[in-house]
Protein backbone atom coordinates (compact mmCIF):
# COMPACT_ATOMS: atom_id res chain seq x y z
CA UNK A 1 0.00 0.00 0.00
CA UNK A 2 2.83 2.35 0.82
CA UNK A 3 4.52 1.74 -2.52
CA UNK A 4 1.30 2.43 -4.37
CA UNK A 5 1.03 5.80 -2.62
CA UNK A 6 4.56 6.81 -3.63
CA UNK A 7 4.04 5.62 -7.20
CA UNK A 8 0.86 7.69 -7.44
CA UNK A 9 2.58 10.69 -5.83
CA UNK A 10 5.53 10.43 -8.23
CA UNK A 11 3.25 10.15 -11.24
CA UNK A 12 1.22 13.17 -10.11
CA UNK A 13 4.32 15.29 -9.53
CA UNK A 14 5.73 14.17 -12.86
CA UNK A 15 2.57 15.15 -14.72
CA UNK A 16 2.47 18.55 -13.01
CA UNK A 17 6.15 19.23 -13.81
CA UNK A 18 5.69 18.27 -17.46
CA UNK A 19 2.58 20.47 -17.78
CA UNK A 20 4.34 23.47 -16.20
CA UNK A 21 7.40 22.97 -18.41
CA UNK A 22 5.17 22.82 -21.48
CA UNK A 23 3.45 26.08 -20.49
CA UNK A 24 6.79 27.82 -20.01
CA UNK A 25 8.12 26.47 -23.30
CA UNK A 26 4.98 27.66 -25.11
CA UNK A 27 5.24 31.09 -23.50
CA UNK A 28 8.82 31.54 -24.72
CA UNK A 29 8.29 30.24 -28.24
CA UNK A 30 9.02 32.69 -31.06
CA UNK A 31 5.36 32.99 -32.05
CA UNK A 32 4.28 33.71 -28.46
CA UNK A 33 6.98 36.33 -28.02
CA UNK A 34 5.93 37.98 -31.27
CA UNK A 35 2.32 38.05 -30.09
CA UNK A 36 3.30 39.60 -26.76
CA UNK A 37 5.46 42.25 -28.43
CA UNK A 38 2.91 43.01 -31.16
CA UNK A 39 1.69 46.29 -29.64
CA UNK A 40 5.12 47.64 -28.76
CA UNK A 41 5.73 49.19 -32.18
CA UNK A 42 2.51 51.18 -32.05
CA UNK A 43 3.21 52.44 -28.53
CA UNK A 44 6.73 53.47 -29.52
CA UNK A 45 5.37 55.34 -32.54
CA UNK A 46 2.87 57.21 -30.33
CA UNK A 47 5.60 58.06 -27.82
CA UNK A 48 7.93 59.32 -30.56
CA UNK A 49 5.15 61.51 -31.99
CA UNK A 50 4.62 63.11 -28.56
CA UNK A 51 8.37 63.66 -28.18
CA UNK A 52 8.61 65.33 -31.61
CA UNK A 53 5.63 67.58 -30.87
CA UNK A 54 7.17 68.63 -27.56
CA UNK A 55 10.52 69.31 -29.22
CA UNK A 56 8.85 71.44 -31.91
CA UNK A 57 6.96 73.46 -29.29
CA UNK A 58 10.15 73.98 -27.28
CA UNK A 59 12.03 75.07 -30.39
CA UNK A 60 9.37 77.70 -31.10
CA UNK A 61 9.61 78.92 -27.49
CA UNK A 62 13.40 79.18 -27.71
CA UNK A 63 13.29 80.98 -31.05
CA UNK A 64 10.81 83.50 -29.63
CA UNK A 65 12.92 83.98 -26.49
CA UNK A 66 16.10 84.53 -28.50
CA UNK A 67 14.44 86.63 -31.18
CA UNK A 68 15.40 84.32 -34.03
CA UNK A 69 13.37 84.66 -37.22
CA UNK A 70 13.09 81.87 -39.77
CA UNK A 71 12.70 84.45 -42.52
CA UNK A 72 15.83 86.31 -41.39
CA UNK A 73 17.93 83.17 -41.89
CA UNK A 74 16.73 82.72 -45.47
CA UNK A 75 17.51 86.33 -46.48
CA UNK A 76 21.04 86.15 -45.03
CA UNK A 77 21.96 83.13 -47.10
Amino acid sequence: MRRLFYVALGATVGVLVVRKASEVAAKWSPSAIATQAGGVGGRLQQWWTVVQEGAAEREVELRDALGIDDEGENSAA
